[in-house]
Formats: structure tokens, sequence, C-alpha cells
């Protein structure tokens, strides 16, 4: 089976752009976040997950990194701070066990190795779901996706709203990534103009060597706002999300045989789903939508 790897986050610079992106946004009132667009419901509002009994736990330990910017880092006092941290948090409220969680920063290739060795409950990280992961740790319910998008360059001729229009235009899109497999599998009719990493790609655009192109929508909608694109460039239609080709989105991850501790996460998000809680998070990192 081929396999796709996701174009990698250029974190350079990235977490003092979006750390002045919330000093701007974060003062918004309610009004103004209510405009932004809704985060979508991975949960349906009738179910009711019920709420195992965890009066036993003496503690819940979260493990996370600080080089994901905006869900994980370490913000200007030095104090862990991002949407995962954040979340993590709201969990424990919900759960009413504040008092008993802990969130504590690994580098990201010991979280796996720190998580089977007990040494934490849980890994709110962003680490991507697999079959082989599947058959060492258990996964909450999806809490957050993380769709693609085109992007286009505003002097680019392409008429139309929407992907239709993109016909017959060059598409740039970093080669032997999902988003490859993804643009050709749903997007036959463009011209799929492969580009060895995002960088590449994204100068193209701007420069107009490809009328368009196609990634992963966090990373456009923050290169969209920085002084790197040159106001050159817009996003275009979408979002799209696909499990196939983008998998199933963000998830926490726990040791395997831990069914309470995963139904107690699962009622959680779906609690915090419900109330708006979550929706009130994913406003305070990402004011402009990712959708």
């Amino acid at each position: 089976m081929m396999q796709f790897k996701l174009a990698s986050l250029n974190l350079k610079g990235l977490c003092s752009f979006w750390l002045f992106l919330v000093v701007l946004f974060c003062p918004f009132s309610l009004s103004a976040q209510q405009a932004t667009p809704n985060l979508p419901l991975l949960f349906d509002s009738r179910e009711r997950l019920a709420k195992p009994d965890l009066s036993s736990l003496v503690r819940l330990r979260f493990l996370t990194t600080i080089d994901f910017p905006p869900f994980n880092f370490t913000d200007q006092n030095g104090k862990l701070a991002g949407f995962n941290i954040d979340l993590a948090r709201e969990i424990c409220n919900e759960l009413e066990i504040a008092s008993k969680c802990q969130i504590q920063a690994l580098p990201f290739a010991d979280l796996k190795v720190a998580l089977a060795a007990s040494q934490g409950d849980a890994v709110i990280a962003g680490i991507a779901v697999s079959e082989e992961l599947r058959q060492q740790f258990a996964f909450s319910r999806p809490y957050l996706m993380l769709p693609a998008r085109f992007v286009r360059n505003l002097k680019a001729p392409i008429k139309g709203e929407d992907a239709g229009a993109l016909a017959d235009h060059s598409v740039g899109v970093v080669k032997a990534t999902a988003h490859e497999a993804m643009l050709s599998a749903y997007f036959p009719k463009v011209k799929a103009v492969p580009f060895d990493s995002k960088d590449a790609l994204l100068a193209a655009l701007r420069d107009g060597k490809v009328d368009a192109a196609f990634a992963d929508s966090l990373q456009l909608s923050f290169w969209v706002s920085s002084q790197a694109s040159t106001k050159c460039c817009a996003l275009f239609d979408g979002p799209y999300l696909s499990e196939q080709f983008l998998g199933e989105g963000m998830t926490i991850m726990l040791r395997e045989k831990d069914d309470v501790l995963t139904a107690a996460l699962d009622h959680a998000l779906a609690a915090l789903s419900r109330s708006g809680r979550l929706q009130e998070i994913y406003l305070r990192y990402f004011p402009y939508g990712l959708y």
C-alpha cells in the first residue's frame, strides 16, 4: 500500500505571528465571535454518552508538547498554552476532577513511550491515528478535523467561485502527500503541478507560476494572513474533509485497555460540544476559522 506523508508545518515564526492574532482577536465580544464560521459538530446533539465513575481516580496526567502552535506551545510567560491545553482543562472541569489534573510537556518523540510506561494517562498533542497505533493504544472520538483548502492567486484569471472554476488551471500541491492524492481523486480536471516542499509551492503561487494551490487549511490560513504572502492570494472554496485521505481528525490517545478513562473523555468532549464550550476554545485560537 502506498504511504502518503502530510506536508510538515513550518513552525519558525508561526508562533509569534499566531500570538499576535490572539492578542488582536481574543478581546472580541461574543456577538463578534458569533459572526465567525462555526466549528463543524462531530457529536450528535441528541447523543448522551454515559459519564463513568471516576471517584477512584488518583490523578489524570495529560502529556503534550510545546512545538505545535496554536495547539500546544509556551506563551510569553513560559506557561503551557494552546487549543489542546485549554481543551484538557475544560475536560477536567466537565468531569469535575480539576484538582486531580496535570498537564506535562515532553518532546514529541517521547510521548508514545511515556504513555506506554504509564508516565502519563492521555496524550493530547495531535498524534495521527493509524492502524499500527490502534494495536497499541486507545483513542477518544475526534474533537477537531483539519480540512484541505484551495488558495488562489488573485491575479489568476479564474472565473467562478467554486472548485469547478479551476478546471484546466494549474494547481500546485506538495508531491507524495495526502493532499496530492486527494486532489487527484476529487479534482481530476485541474492541472496538478507537484512541488518538493510547501515553501516551494507557496513561493510559486505567490509569484504567479501556478494559479492556485491545494494544501492543509491550517497552514494556508496562516500564510494568507502573513507578510510572506504579500497579499497575493486568498482562500478559495472549500473546506474539504476526507477521512480516507486526511485521517480521523484530532483525538486523545490513551493506554489500550483504559476503557473507563476513554469513555470519560468521550463523555466530556460530547458535553463540551453540546454546550458550546468547544466552539469557544476554537474561536479563541482560530478567529478567522479553518472552515
